[in-house]
């Protein structure tokens, strides 16, 4: 019989010490697979707990996302009808804010065409100012014309301050002189004489020279020509008991009688010295109307006795008119009492007739056997 040989056992380790070993091993990994099913069975027990509470958290979840979506959708409605709103807002505000533009720019081009028509007129009249000025300085330029120019402003505002009777232009004179104008004067023979003539070249030279030899020359021209005018209207015109002893230069020229005065004083000075008094269109108004007031004033005194008799007679009547007002409140004052008397009378009859009204009418019944005579019956004749 062959013996098997036994393994080989390295570090002289037995065999039955080998088995231990092995049966050791065995156990030690029935327990770590049997520990390790435990955690396997734990970890599945976990794993299935994780996976409810996924689940729940899911369903958490997806009920909060459906109420965020619902809350979130109901905010989108909320949105979308709060910008509808505002937008309709908006496009009413900016509709009437175009309709009031519109309005507006309505009204300003309105204001704008009346303007511009304005503007047109003025235009016109300007255009027809700047002809007036053409023709008045062709008219300036002439003598004769402007002779007539200044006739016809002086004639203008005598005509406008004084009644027909009071002037008279280009009158003849005893020494065969016709001034412009004349006017009487009330209470005095004499009449006031205007002249409408004025040297008017040498003004256009003073304002046409440019140098101061120019002016000088214009200058001296202006005191020589409105010396030589002053002198012709003293001569001619101042005539004793039939004019008055002084007369009226006028200057139908505002800015003309400013230079006399700003520049020419002595001018004006020689002028007064010989008796004419040069006038612009304004002081020649007020000559006019203080002409006016006076003559306005003797007539008055002229017709004072007409007027004394009409006051009085407008006393007179105020005087009768008290006594007929007397007359009248005495009537008033009877009728009154005649009223007061009637307003009585009336309510003592009415007093009576109360007291009637109040009397007690009825009869006491009488007993059968009273023999005493009854007074008929008001029917009783009628029952029979």
């Amino acid at each position: 019989m062959t013996n098997n040989p036994l393994p080989y056992l390295p570090f002289g380790v037995s065999p039955g010490l080998m088995a231990v070993g092995v049966s050791a091993a065995v156990v030690v990994l029935v327990v770590t697979w049997a520990g390790l099913r435990r955690r396997r069975e734990a970890a599945l027990y976990n794993l299935e707990d994780l996976v409810a509470s996924l689940h729940q958290a899911n369903a958490e979840l997806t009920g909060r996302v459906r109420t965020m979506g619902e809350a979130l959708s109901a905010r989108q409605s909320d949105l979308a009808r709060l910008v509808t709103e505002r937008l309709d807002s908006v496009n009413a505000r900016m509709g009437q804010t175009l309709d009031r533009s519109a309005h507006r720019t309505g009204e300003g081009l309105a204001r704008l065409h009346e303007r511009l028509a304005v503007i047109d007129a003025a235009q016109a009249r300007l255009t027809g100012l700047t002809e007036e000025v053409v023709g008045l300085k062709d008219i300036l330029a002439n003598k004769q014309a402007r002779g007539a120019y200044g006739q016809g402003r002086m004639e203008a505002i005598v005509r406008d301050g004084l009644p027909a009777d009071a002037y008279a232009f280009q009158p003849t004179l005893s020494n065969r002189t016709r001034p412009d104008c004349t006017v009487k004067l009330p209470g005095d023979r004499a009449a006031l004489v205007i002249d409408a003539k004025f040297p008017l070249e040498a003004f256009q030279a003073l304002k046409a020279a440019e140098q101061e030899h120019e002016r000088a020359q214009a200058g001296a021209r202006v005191r020589t020509d409105m010396g030589k005018h002053i002198r012709d209207i003293a001569e001619r015109y101042l005539i004793p008991g039939e004019t008055q002893d002084t007369a009226l230069m006028f200057v139908p020229s505002e800015s003309v009688f400013a230079d006399l005065s700003e520049h020419f004083p002595d001018v004006l000075q020689k002028a007064s010295r010989a008796r004419v008094m040069v006038v612009s269109p304004t002081l020649l108004t007020l000559a006019i109307q203080l002409m006016r007031s006076v003559a306005r004033d003797a007539r008055m005194r002229e017709q004072a006795h007409l007027i004394q008799a009409e006051v009085r007679g407008l006393t007179d009547d105020v005087r009768r008119l008290g006594e007929r007002v007397g007359k009248l409140d005495d009537h008033f004052r009877l009728a009154r009492k005649d009223v007061s008397d009637i307003s009585s009378l009336a309510d003592r009859i009415v007093t009576r007739g109360d007291r009637i009204d109040a009397v007690d009418y009825a009869v006491p019944p009488v007993p059968a056997n009273d023999q005493r005579v009854q007074p008929p019956g008001l029917f009783d004749g009628a029952a029979e």
